[in-house]
């Protein structure tokens, strides 16, 4: 189950590296065609105010998705914290009881 968790969470730090667009390679964002080559579509490629209100909500969406992986992140860390601290009560109760029993055999 620790593996697991584990496994989710490094496919999750590398899905948020992969969304981070380097920005070497933009322009003015809705300024048109930036130097990556791609096309932004016809809005952006006209540039102008609707090309920048265009990049504007992009970079919101592109904000908006980051900060839910990282609220899902810092769940699963926390799930995973809670977890191992139920797993330490369990363990001490086991310890407490085999105390429990050295004490009665061996007093």
């Amino acid at each position: 189950m620790k593996l697991l968790k584990q496994y989710r969470l490094l496919r999750l730090s590398s899905y948020l590296t992969k969304q981070l667009r380097p920005v070497a390679q933009l322009g003015d964002p809705g300024s048109g065609a930036g130097k990556g080559g791609g096309a932004g579509g016809s809005i952006r490629n006209a540039g102008g105010v609707f090309g920048k209100v265009q990049a504007a909500r992009e970079e919101q969406y592109f904000r908006k998705q980051q900060k839910e992986q990282l609220w899902r992140l810092r769940e699963a860390i926390k799930d995973d914290i809670f977890f191992h601290q139920e797993e330490i009560k369990k363990h001490q109760e086991v310890i407490d009881r085999y105390k429990q029993r050295m004490d009665k055999f061996f007093k």
